[in-house]
C-alpha cells in the first residue's frame, strides 16, 4: 500500500493540465485550450512545479521553454493521458454500430495501404462512427514495441521483427523486384548477375529495420550496391523509374508501382522467404470487446487480401 500512497494523493486532473502546459508551452495558451481561467492553470503549473521539484516552463526572453525535465515528460504525458482516458472509455458491452471510439494503429507504408485501407473500409460500412489514426512506425516505436502499444491499438508488421506479444496473423505476401522499363541492361527475366551488377535502393537498412528478401540476397553471398536508402515501399517507384536501380517490393504493391509508371515487375531469380503479416497488441488487450472486434475485422480485411493474392 505505501508504494500507491502518493498516486491515491495525487489529483489526476494534473495530468490533463500538464499535457496542455507542454504542448502550447504557454500558460494563457494552455488555459484557452482548457477552457480555464489563467489563474486556475497558473496553480495547476504551481502544483506539479512542487511535485517535480522543477520549473517546468522556464522563461527565455518573451516566450517560455520546457525544462530538460519537461522535454522528458512530454514523451511520456500524451501517452498517459490516452491510456487513462482509455481506461474510463472501457465498457463491459460495446456497440460497434454506435460508437465513436478512435483505434490508434502502427504500420509500414505498405501495412497501411493493404490492410489498414481494408481495415478502415469494413469499419465505414459497420461502424460509421469509429475513426482510425494509422501512423507510420520507424525504428525507434519497433524497438519499443512492448511499451508503445501500452497506448496504441495495434502495430502491423511481418513476422521476425517482434517476439513475447500476441498477434493476429493476417495475410501472405511475397516479394517482386522492380526495375525501370528503360533499363537497357536488364532482360525479360532478372538474374543473380543483374543483382550483384545493378545498383540498389534498399527500405531500411540497420540492424533491427530490414527486409527477409535483402538478408537471403546477402545469404547468396551477394553484398548489393545501395546508392539509396528509402524508409518508405510507396516511393519505391519514384527511385526506380529512368535509372538503372533495382528495388524489392512487396507483390501486393506491384499493381501500385505499374500504376505510378515507368517501371517493370520481376520474380526474384531465388526462392524469396514469404512475408507473413501479422497484426501485434499488448497483452492487456485480450479480452477487451473493442480489440476483439478490432483484431476480427483486421483478419476479415486481411482474407480478402489473400484472396487476391491467390
Amino acid at each position: 500500500m505505501s508504494e500507491q500512497a502518493p498516486l491515491s494523493r495525487l489529483d489526476l486532473n494534473l495530468l490533463v493540465s500538464l499535457d496542455a502546459l507542454l504542448t502550447e508551452r504557454s500558460v494563457t495558451r494552455a488555459a484557452e485550450r482548457l477552457h480555464l481561467s489563467q489563474p486556475a492553470l497558473s496553480a495547476s503549473l504551481a502544483r506539479l512545479r512542487t511535485h517535480f521539484n522543477d520549473p517546468i516552463l522556464a522563461r527565455t526572453g518573451n516566450s517560455y521553454e520546457l525544462t530538460p525535465l519537461a522535454s522528458r515528460l512530454s514523451e511520456h504525458t500524451a501517452a498517459a493521458l490516452d491510456a487513462a482516458r482509455r481506461v474510463f472509455e472501457s465498457q463491459a458491452e460495446w456497440d460497434p454500430s454506435q460508437s465513436t471510439r478512435e483505434f490508434a494503429i502502427y504500420g509500414s507504408d505498405y501495412s497501411l495501404a493493404t490492410t489498414g485501407r481494408r481495415l478502415a473500409s469494413l469499419a465505414a460500412d459497420r461502424a460509421p462512427g469509429v475513426r482510425f489514426r494509422f501512423m507510420v512506425h520507424n525504428q525507434q516505436i519497433v524497438e519499443d514495441a512492448v511499451n508503445r502499444l501500452r497506448g496504441a491499438d495495434g502495430l502491423l508488421m511481418p513476422h521476425g521483427f517482434l517476439t513475447d506479444l500476441p498477434y493476429t496473423d493476417l495475410f501472405t505476401d511475397t516479394w517482386v523486384i522492380i526495375a525501370a522499363e528503360d533499363n537497357p541492361t536488364i532482360g525479360d527475366a532478372i538474374t543473380l548477375e543483374d543483382i550483384a551488377r545493378q545498383p540498389w535502393v534498399f527500405t531500411y537498412q540497420s540492424r533491427s529495420a530490414f527486409t527477409s528478401a535483402t538478408r537471403q540476397i546477402q545469404q547468396l553471398g551477394i553484398e548489393p550496391r545501395v546508392e539509396a536508402v528509402v524508409e518508405s515501399f510507396l516511393a519505391l517507384p519514384m527511385f526506380i523509374a529512368g535509372t538503372d536501380r533495382l528495388a524489392l517490393v512487396q507483390a501486393g504493391l506491384a499493381e501500385y508501382a505499374r500504376n505510378v509508371g515507368g517501371v517493370r515487375v520481376y520474380e526474384p531469380p531465388f526462392d524469396a522467404t514469404p512475408i507473413h503479416n501479422a497484426m501485434w497488441w499488448h497483452p492487456v488487450h485480450r479480452r477487451d470487446p473493442e480489440h476483439e472486434w478490432l483484431r476480427t475485422l483486421a483478419a476479415e480485411a486481411a482474407s480478402s487480401l489473400n484472396a487476391e493474392a491467390a
